[in-house]
């Protein structure tokens, strides 16, 4: 797969993402749901505790990729929902961190919503990957 970014505007490089990329010569293409700070047996996990929710929904997203035969290498879209998105600032380096040093700077867009599907969590990933 060749991926090709598309920045009309150099700030959001800075910020660690791409307005847009195009992706040509792939053959798949993996929707993930919403990952969360779910156990391997669907228990809520680090109620209260953004960073470790954060960290986990990585993990999670990881796996899922990881099942697919793919990686954050792969990823070209990342939607986050959190229910405190300033709380989700301050804790925002450990997403970037694990983007940075999968080198990828992926499109991406962070929603603040009211609740999640299960109260206690405060973050879900999304993403869409092409292989």
């Amino acid at each position: 797969m060749e991926r090709t970014t598309v920045n009309p505007w150099t700030w959001s490089v800075d910020l660690g993402y791409n307005q847009g990329e195009v992706a040509s010569g792939h053959t798949r293409t993996l929707y993930c749901s919403g990952q969360t700070a779910m156990s391997a047996d669907g228990e809520p996990q680090h109620a209260g505790d953004m960073a470790a929710q954060l960290a986990l929904s990585i993990d999670n997203l990881e796996a899922v990729l990881g099942e697919a035969g793919m990686s954050l290498v792969d990823l070209v879209r990342l939607n986050v929902y959190t229910t405190d998105v300033d709380l989700l600032f301050q804790h925002y380096g450990v997403l970037a961190g694990r983007l940075g040093a999968a080198g990828v700077a992926t499109s991406t867009t962070m929603l603040g919503v009211t609740r999640l599907a299960i109260p206690t969590l405060m973050v879900e990933l999304e993403g869409t990957a092409v292989a």
